[in-house]
């Protein structure tokens, strides 16, 4: 019996800064190993093979930002791009318990016009998750964005 494959979810949740600037914001994403330090639901994160920021390495994450078996989920994520000068880098996850296949994420700081602020971008391609509602899944990354840029913008401010 031959079954067609469902199509790709694809999504792009986006978030203005309006204090700042877009080199600001680049250097805590390009810290791949430490996002958990900025984003709100991760526990831990840390490097497991590579240099960190460099194409190639892995980073180890882990908390309760997406529903799992166990209730704590984790996922081994490989950095496989990073474009310094569009400021933009390319992750995809190679392992985890959290049921994702194939998945593959892209963030991006623009400018926002003027002197400070930037837009975040970040997109996400994979495979349909069974058991997974698509809307559900975009709700939680746009809500994990806006927490994550706030903590960002507070940390490059010093006012965290």
């Amino acid at each position: 019996m031959d079954q067609t494959p469902l199509p790709k979810w694809e999504a792009k949740v986006s978030t203005t800064l309006t204090k700042a600037k877009p080199n600001e914001i680049w250097l805590l994403f390009k810290d791949f190993f430490n996002i958990h330090k900025y984003f709100p639901t991760l526990a831990t994160s840390y490097g497991v093979h590579g240099t960190n920021g460099e194409p190639g390495c892995i980073r180890y994450a882990a908390g309760s930002s997406l529903p799992s078996s166990d209730g704590y989920s984790w996922s081994k994520e490989r950095l496989v791009a990073v474009d310094d000068v569009e400021l933009r880098l390319s992750y995809e996850i190679v392992e985890c318990n959290i049921g994702f296949k194939s998945y593959v994420s892209t963030v991006q700081i623009v400018p926002s016009g003027g002197d400070e602020g930037c837009v975040i971008e970040w997109s996400i391609t994979v495979d349909p998750v069974e058991g997974w509602v698509f809307g559900d899944l975009v709700k939680k990354y746009d809500m994990a964005l806006q927490m994550m840029a706030k903590k960002m913008e507070e940390i490059v401010l010093g006012s965290f």
